[in-house]
This record gives structure tokens, sequence and C-alpha cells, in this order.
């Protein structure tokens, strides 16, 4: 049994009944620990070491949806996106062994998300234990640097307890994953437990003697800059955010794939360090000389490689805030670590500010530095990319879900779409292919009213295009973006720049996708030019079921901004 961490709250996770009138077996009355959580979706694939669950569930079903998937990892992928979407812990069920290791790709995206996740896994009966029983795993060990805590149940009585402390280290500092080890004679054991009561989300405030002290440090900046990212953000946080920037007249960055934290229409807003971060983006993280680091755990792709900060002193003052104190230090020391979640930061920051600042022409210009990138060149072949993309960000809805897997593709959504108010997008920091399509099924699930559009490329696609079934299976809906070239485009750049001439093992023969779409029972169509995608995205939209649009792109166009023959004569 894991032990509590030191420090870790446990008042309103310890208080259960160890008797009551009403005898459970493990399964139900783990359906019911979830009930009293706020759990009403889980995902998952069936699997013999979880029955007893799966029987609670049918008496349960009206109050909770199981979404059977297809295989493990978009099952977990669906978790992972639902709890970075609805702040929530998503909540997956998958079978002992090939289930677990399946899983285990959802797992390490959730924690590289900062996404609340609780993931149950079925386990050999207790008497089996350490005897490389059939399908047995050791969880601790597998999960162990992947997971934000490993635990096994051992005694029914102890759900309660067990459950609300996952929900609550999933929830809490840096959300993240818990993997729960599940015994199915455990499950099937009787209890006279009761479920304990629902665990909230807490974050760390904001003292006025240390925002006085950011506030001193703002005071003597000339190139400030802010830097918002991580998990656990609020859609109140998000509207925070935007007062507290335009009072102090801060240029805002968003760390890789969080540019939604932020309407990308602010005047504030300068832009994404990312993959391919613009020269103007990497510039304002080199030269500003106070870096107010908010909810970002400043991580390789946003740092550059570590390049543009240098560990473990950075040339720019830095003031990082983050809900866990493990982040703060971990890999840059901070001239003032501040812990504190970003909602409560933001929020104590918009009461302060609204004088003069020096730095508005630094703003300014950071700004006009941001909207130059959104400029894209004409590109190769029938159907230009640049120009649908552009047609997209006048036509989607404000409040649009974008998803996407990862790829050269993912350029397209990530830079040169811009994100307002009220839209959401979910992408994995993990850089983890087959993502963008269980996570947009699991968009349509949480929020069936909104448009949600997924980005993918061949490649990614067919990680987890098996997941279209649990689309219309569950009447999901969404409109997948499938940008086919032909191959594996990102690992054919790098190798088209570091062993030029000698492509090999990249190139992909794929099926119809249309008629592959179709058999599962979507709209379907090939999209071949540029002047026939609007009408075609209409009729996606107009689908009565989910859609995917096939667009095929040259494969000289590798990147917006680089062919194959670019890269052969450089």
């Amino acid at each position: 049994m894991v032990a509590f961490f030191p420090g870790e709250a446990i008042d309103d996770v310890g208080r259960f009944a160890m008797s009551g009138e009403q005898t459970r077996t493990g399964g139900e009355l783990l359906v019911q620990c979830l009930i009293r959580q706020g759990v009403d979706t889980v995902f998952g694939v069936p699997g013999e070491s979880y029955l007893a669950v799966l029987d609670a569930l049918h008496d349960a079903r009206n109050q909770v949806r199981l979404i059977t998937c297809r295989q493990e990892g978009g099952a977990a992928y669906m978790s992972s996106a639902y709890g970075k979407l609805t702040g929530r812990p998503g909540v997956c069920f998958v079978t002992r062994g090939p289930g677990a290791t399946n899983a285990s790709v959802g797992v390490h995206t959730a924690a590289q998300d900062s996404s609340p996740m609780v993931l149950f896994v079925g386990q050999v009966a207790r008497e089996a234990s350490g005897r490389e029983a059939f399908q047995e795993i050791d969880y601790g060990q597998f999960f162990g640097s992947l997971a934000k805590w490993v635990v096994e149940v051992r005694d029914p009585a102890r759900l309660p307890e067990l459950v609300g402390r996952a929900f609550a280290r999933a929830l809490r500092g840096r959300p993240g994953p818990v993997v729960v080890s599940l015994p199915e004679d455990m499950l099937r054991e009787s209890t006279t437990a009761v479920p304990g009561p629902r665990v909230l989300a807490t974050e760390p405030g904001l003292g006025e003697r240390t925002r006085d002290e950011v506030l001193d440090l703002l005071a003597t900046a000339r190139r400030p800059l802010v830097l918002v990212g991580g998990g656990g953000w609020t859609g109140e946080g998000r509207a925070d955010l935007a007062r507290a920037v335009e009072r102090h007249d801060l240029p805002v960055l968003a760390a890789f794939r969080y540019q939604d934290l932020l309407d990308n229409d602010h005047p504030c807003y300068a832009g994404h360090a990312g993959v391919g971060m613009p020269a103007s983006v990497a510039g304002l993280l080199r030269d500003c000389d106070l870096l107010l680091a908010v909810g970002t755990r400043l991580g390789d792709i946003t740092t550059d490689g570590y390049s543009l900060l240098t560990a473990p002193e950075p040339a720019q003052r830095l003031v990082h805030v983050h809900a866990s104190d493990a982040e703060l230090g971990k890999v840059y020391a901070p001239a003032l670590a501040v812990h504190c979640g970003p909602n409560a930061f933001f929020a104590a920051m918009a009461q302060t500010g609204g004088a003069q600042t020096a730095w508005s022409r630094w703003r300014s210009d950071a700004r006009d530095a941001y909207l130059a990138t959104l400029h894209c060149p004409p590109q190769p072949g029938a159907l230009d990319l640049g120009t649908v993309t552009a047609w997209l960000q006048e036509n989607l809805p404000a409040d649009v879900i974008v998803t996407n897997g990862a790829g050269n593709f993912s350029v397209w959504p990530n830079r040169f779409l811009r994100y307002r108010a009220g839209a959401r997008l979910l992408g994995p920091q993990s850089g983890s292919m087959g993502y963008g399509l269980p996570a947009a099924v699991a968009a349509c699930l949480a929020e069936p009213q909104r448009t949600v559009v997924c980005f993918c490329g061949d490649g990614d696609f067919l990680m987890n295009g098996q997941e279209l079934a649990t689309a219309v299976q569950h009447g999901a809906r969404p409109i997948v973006l499938l940008v086919n070239n032909a191959m594996y485009g990102t690992i054919r750049m790098h190798q088209e720049r570091h062993y030029p001439g000698r492509v090999y093992g990249t190139a992909l023969r794929n099926p119809d996708f249309v008629r592959l779409a179709h058999a599962y029972g979507l709209h379907a169509e090939r999209v071949a030019t540029t002047d026939a995608f609007p009408a075609a995205f209409e009729r996606a939209r107009a689908a009565a079921t989910g859609a995917l649009l096939e667009l095929p792109i040259d494969t000289e166009a590798l990147t917006p901004f680089a062919t194959v023959a670019d890269l052969r004569r450089t």
C-alpha cells in the first residue's frame, strides 16, 4: 500500500465510513464512489479482470455513461483529453497486462499535458500476486515514472479512501494521471463501506507580500514578458489573465500548445513558443529582462531545447509561478519563486496596475511581430493548406474545439489558426501521434453542441483510426481533416536535413480513406483542390454523423516554409 506523501492534504478524503447497513461488492462500491466524485462518463475497453465493475456500471448506466473504445491507447487518450477540457479527472478502465501497457501512452500524455486523469486497471487475484500470474504486471514499477501516484486497493473497505485520494492527487498541485490497481477478487468481495465525500480542486493563493514583490520587480523592468501554460486553468482564470495583462500592458507568449489560454486577437498576445518557433518569439524570450512564467514548467520545446534560458540561472530575471512547489527550481533557479495557482495569481494581478508603463512600445512591437508570422507563402500542389486554414479562421465558430496529434501537419492549427476567447486547443505536449482523433471524440462527448475539428496526418490517423467506430457508436460528430502526404512527414524532413539522399522507411502506402470512413458510417469526401474545400467543409458540418475530409497535399510540401527541393539545396 502506498502511503500519503509528506504534506499531502487529507482532510477531505480521509473521512469515510467503515460500516453501514447496505452490503456492496467492491465493484459496486467503486462505481458509487465515482458517482460521488461527479463522474458521469468513463472510457475504456472491457476486460475480464474488472467484470464486477462492468456489472455495477450496468446498474448505474443512467448515471454514468460508459464509452466503449476499440483500443486502450485510444481510451486513455480520450480520458486525458476529457480531463484537459473539463478540468475534472478523465476516468479510464482497462484490463490487466496488455490493456495496461496499451493505456500507458495516454498516461504519459496526461502527465506531460498536466491533465487530470484516473486510470483504473484490473489486476490478478490477491492470492496469485507476485507469481507472474497470467497478464500480471507490477504497476508500481511500470507506471512509477509516468503517473503522479500508483496504488493497489487490496481491501474493498478502503475504496472510498483511496478513490478520494486518487482524485485529490490527480487534481491538486500540477494536475496529472493517477493509476489505481484493482485485484479482481477484491472487486467481487463484499463490504459495508459507503462512498466518501467529493474532492474539490484547490490551488495555493497569492499573499499580499509576494504580490508586492512581483510588482516591485515589474516596476524596475523595461522588457517584461509573460509566458503562460500548464494545467489547472479555469474559464475565470483565463478571463483574469486577459484583464491582468491588459492592465499592465504586458506582452504574452503561450507555451507549447497552450495558445488557447489568451484570446489571440488580444493586443497583448505575442505568439506561441512551440515547435519551430518564429525568430520573433525566440527573440522575446531571449531579450526580455523579466520573465513572468505562470503555470508552465519551462520545458524543452518552450525554451528551444533549454537554450533561450540558461540553466541553472537564467540571464533574465525569472519569476516562476506554479501550483506545484516541485516545479519551482526544478530546472531554472528563479529570482522569485511563487507557489501559487495560475487562476489565483491572475485574479490578484488583475486588481493591480493601470498606470502608464515603460514598455508599451516593447509590447506593441511584440504584437506586430506576431501578426507578421501569420503570413503563409503559397504552397505547392492543387490543394493549398495555407488558403484552407485562412478560410477556416474566418468561418469556424469562436468557441470551436480543435484537436491534433503529432506531425508536420500540426503546424497548420498550431501556428496559423488564431484561438479566440471561447476556443480550446487539445494537442499533446508529449508529441504523441494518434492523440487527435480520440481527443476529438472525447471533446464531442463532453461538449456535444460545439464544433470539434480534428487535424491529423495520414500516419497519425492510422495510429487510432479505429476510434471512428467509437465515435459513431456513441454519437460523437467530429470533423476530421486528414492531411495526406503519403509519408511520415516529420521524420522525412529530418532525413532530408541530416541524411540527404538516403530517405528510407518513411513512405506510406495508404488505404482509401474515404471508403474506410464510409465503412465506419461517416460522411467522407476527398477534397483535391483548394476551391473545393469550403463547400466540402459545409457538407461535413451539416452531416448527421461525424465527417472525414481527406486533403491530399503535394509530397514536396514538408512544412509551410520548406519543400523537399529546398532542403536538398541547403
